[in-house]
């Protein structure tokens, strides 16, 4: 079964389903704004947020990178990695321009995380996007909260991604 989500009403079919609570996080390698590389194992130890989005250019997806920036700063052992297919020239003149600090960012542009993590747009538009979700990593790797965000021009719970992490 694959998971659906929606864009002004109309359905878009993802290309998988997230991980589920209680599984292992797919490992991942995106690459950061400084073209080096973003991996789980490098943070290995650390609570993981995952705020998937389609692009950083778009309304929704530039406020969900503000508020998570926003929260990061009081998370304790936990690091905000802000994923999108975005080119990571794109990721660091939006984080140059708003003065993002607290956040890493992550390029899927050249990775599977899309499909690792059931989160590839298969069709509408927006095809070949990430859809808007949030996934949270224990220490371990470990699924704490997993939340795909039904309309994509709504923004994550906030709430319910920080509670997981005390």
């Amino acid at each position: 079964m694959t998971s659906t989500t929606a864009r002004q009403g109309s359905t878009i079919h993802l290309a998988g389903d997230l991980p589920a609570v209680g599984a292992a996080g797919p490992a991942f390698d995106l690459v950061g704004t400084d073209m080096g590389p973003v991996r789980s194992a490098d943070l290995a130890g650390r609570r993981v947020v995952l705020n998937i989005f389609p692009s950083v250019d778009t309304g929704t997806c530039a406020l969900s990178v503000r508020r998570f920036n926003q929260l990061a700063a009081s998370l304790e052992n936990a690091t905000v990695v802000c994923v999108s297919r975005d080119l990571p020239f794109a990721q660091a003149r939006f984080c140059g321009a708003e003065g993002i600090q607290d956040v890493v960012m992550g390029s899927a542009f050249r990775s599977d995380f899309g499909a690792d993590y059931g989160v590839t747009m298969a069709d509408g538009p927006l095809a070949g996007l990430l859809a808007r979700a949030v996934v949270d990593l224990d220490t371990d790797g470990t699924v704490l909260n997993s939340q795909l965000v039904p309309e994509l021009g709504d923004e994550p719970d906030y709430d319910a991604a920080l509670a997981v992490l005390g």
